[in-house]
């Protein structure tokens, strides 16, 4: 009898198989990050009931997500740079347990001190789920590291765009006791989880353990050109994820205070930004495969620019046509960044996956309470003229070396 979800470990361990793309180990890989970025979207989709029920300000609703960007972006990079030195497949159904447990503590909280504690539990399930499910993704890739990347990261913005909905249907009408029913589909991301593991300490010793191709990947740059690319990488997660903070975590209060919306209508319309985020990673690894990634990171951050602009401006209808569209571009460059950050450090993927997606948490949970901040000093809508500028940093990808290679 085959196993669940097709991943059997024997299947993928002759020298055919490891020339394909392992589909059914990144399906399940996406699927259980659409879970754990569901179960994480759920606890921002709530904002405005923790709001109400604890008389939270701004600032506190950004310290909030701040515990949870935190713990999960100072954690990262050492469990990337640990696995790299030692391989932990297992680790992946733990890194779920601490999620799960940050649910139900978030279910039964009753001060706000609690709810900060509940955050940052979930933030330490993705500080141990981001950097090995990377490199699960680039095992399975068989060389097409762009399109691995995507379906990976694609499952996190489904599950994103997915937890407004979630906590519009569930929570609202059901009060913050209900989160713990959300806490089930961690249940189900430990047991996907323990198959993936199975998989992921069969093919350790082989060529997908050794860069998730048959092509060995090297770079000619020099450790200076290396380090000032990694730099310039950075300055454009910073632009991604402070803008996507600024949406993500106030887009329903803007909505609210602006055009006078209900919470669930606020909630179900963060759900259409999510969506174009969700679009925009799916599209953005394979073209960096086809056209190079360089062009694709240049494009989709510096070419949200007219649509964050307009935003601020718009009427009700045009403000979620144009945040659709922010979303799908700017959205479009983040598997390729990663991507092009593991060319530049062979070898080193859970280094680079961690340092990238845990420098990305850490300037969405600053971007969250820096704004946070503005927006009690001034106001919602400020904000928003003000983020509307961040992704004219896109023009610092002009300086990024060219490392196009043939279509694997």
């Amino acid at each position: 009898m085959k196993e669940p979800l097709a991943i059997s470990p024997t299947a993928t361990l002759s020298g055919a198989a490891t020339t394909r793309v392992a589909y059914p180990v990144l399906g399940a890989i996406s699927v259980t990050h659409m879970l754990n970025d569901m179960m994480q979207s759920v606890l921002l989709a709530i904002y405005p009931i923790l709001q109400g029920k604890f008389e939270l300000t701004f600032v506190q609703v950004g310290l909030i997500t701040l515990a949870f960007q935190f713990s999960a972006s100072l954690l990262q990079p050492f469990v990337g740079l640990l696995t790299d030195r030692r391989p932990m497949p297992y680790s992946l159904p733990m890194g779920m347990g601490f999620t799960f447990c940050g649910l139900i503590l978030l279910s039964t909280a009753g001060s706000f001190p609690f709810i900060v504690l509940a955050a940052t539990l979930v933030g330490m399930g993705s500080s141990v789920f981001h950097p090995e499910s990377s490199r699960v993704a680039r095992m399975a890739s068989a060389g097409h590291h762009g399109l691995a990347q995507s379906i990976f990261q694609v499952g996190g913005n489904i599950g994103s765009s997915i937890g407004p909905l979630l906590a519009a249907l569930l929570i609202v009408p059901h009060g913050q006791g209900s989160i713990a029913w959300v806490s089930l589909a961690a249940l189900a991301g430990i047991f996907i989880l323990l198959m993936v593991g199975r998989w992921y300490a069969a093919n350790l010793g082989g060529v997908r353990g050794h860069g998730g191709s048959l092509r060995k990947t090297e770079t000619t740059l020099s450790r200076h050109q290396v380090g000032s690319a990694i730099s310039i990488l950075l300055v454009l997660i910073f632009s991604k994820y402070f803008y996507l903070a600024g949406i993500t975590s106030y887009f329903t209060f803007y909505l609210m205070d602006r055009f006078g919306l209900p919470i669930q209508q606020a909630q179900v319309s963060l759900f259409v930004f999510l969506a174009g985020v969700a679009m925009g990673t799916m599209i953005g690894g394979p073209f960096g495969d086809r056209i190079g990634r360089k062009r694709v990171i240049w494009g989709s951050i510096l070419g949200a620019a007219p649509f964050t602009l307009l935003l601020p401006y718009a009427n009700f209808q045009w403000t979620l046509a144009l945040a659709f569209c922010a979303g799908a571009m700017i959205a479009s460059a983040f598997p390729a960044i990663v991507v092009y950050a593991q060319e530049l450090m062979p070898g080193k993927t859970g280094t680079v996956s961690g340092l990238f997606f845990g420098f990305a948490f850490g300037m969405g949970g600053i971007g969250a309470a820096l704004l946070g901040k503005l927006a009690d000093t001034t106001s919602i809508e400020f904000v928003y003229h003000v983020c509307s500028y961040l992704p004219l940093l896109g023009l610092a990808a002009f300086f990024l070396p060219d490392m196009r290679r043939a279509p694997a």
